[in-house]
């Protein structure tokens, strides 16, 4: 079995720490950004429910990324930023009839358009990495009130986001034997409003109440109290932090399905609609929901009778 790198320590298969990547995540801590690895030389996490087990902890940092060549991940909702992808074609690739005119090649060429269609300056006075295919992130401060999600393609061509929900990998990585590069190092700039008004995503549905069948002793008032204490803690929960709400919310429901109290599909029922009364995503919120289950399965609890 895979020991986890966040909390187990083992031999460095390199034969020592991994000094630049360890400063790399560091570096990124430091900046209120929540870090997690990635595999060594490759965009995917190495652990399981990445984005409630992001860290600021330097001694959790430290005990990481001195056991092996891991990249660093930065989990963009906890850590309060909104990052533009702005992408390079493949070579294969050529832009939808909407984006194929004179000018456009890339996601950056894009970027130009559209702030030039909206009268505003191109707006990459912020902190920014080059890709290590040539592409560029463009860090941005989460606006205040608002939960964005991550966006395919919803502002352009070769045009992604990455806000609650996503990650990037931060400078200083690989993939692929590629380099991630600072190449702007200032502080992120706010998101500017304009960009925040196209990416707001549309209000979601009405969401009906869920009604979990209980029995009406004491047992079953006990377990509908704690049903709704958690779908009360998650949509209550601050902005920027609901998916986390959302996790520690199932991790402790699932331990009452764990120990036969409450079934899954109540659980999953109820906190589902808790998450998207938060205003988070349907795949976001069915995946932190999964996680949180398995990880309540491993400590099941039982209500006396």
């Amino acid at each position: 079995m895979r020991r986890d790198p966040l909390t187990h320590r083992h031999p460095n298969p390199n034969g020592g720490p991994t000094m630049e990547l360890l400063t790399a995540a560091l570096a990124a801590a430091d900046r209120g950004w929540r870090v997690f690895p990635l595999r060594p030389d490759d965009k995917r996490p190495a652990i399981r429910d990445w984005e409630p087990r992001a860290t600021l902890d330097p001694s959790r940092i430290q005990r990481c990324w001195t056991t092996g060549p891991y990249g660093v991940g930065i989990a963009c909702g906890p850590s309060r930023l909104v990052v533009l992808d702005l992408d390079t074609p493949k070579p294969d690739q050529t832009p939808p009839p909407a984006w194929a005119r004179e000018g456009i090649h890339n996601g950056a060429d894009v970027l130009a358009a559209l702030a030039e269609q909206h009268q505003q300056p191109l707006p990459v006075d912020t902190y920014t990495v080059t890709t290590g295919r040539g592409g560029t992130h463009l860090y941005y401060q989460h606006p205040a009130g608002q939960q964005l999600r991550n966006t395919a393609r919803q502002l352009g061509w070769l045009v992604d986001t990455r806000a609650h929900g996503g990650y990037v990998v931060a400078a200083g990585s690989t993939v692929a034997g590629r380099p991630y590069l600072e190449t702007w190092l200032s502080d992120p700039a706010p998101l500017p409003a304009w960009l925040a008004e196209l990416l707001t995503p549309a209000p979601p549905p009405p969401v009906r109440p869920v009604v979990v069948d209980l029995p009406t002793n004491r047992r079953g008032a006990y377990l509908a109290t704690a049903i709704a204490r958690q779908v009360d803690h998650v949509t209550t929960a601050p902005e920027g932090q609901r998916n986390q709400a959302l996790y520690r919310s199932a991790v402790a429901l699932g331990q009452l399905v764990a120990g036969g109290e409450l079934t899954q599909p109540d659980v999953t029922a109820a906190l589902t609609g808790a998450g998207q009364a938060a205003g988070l995503g349907a795949r976001e919120t069915a995946r932190t929901i999964a996680s949180g289950l398995r990880a309540g399965h491993h400590r099941p609890r039982s209500v006396a009778a």
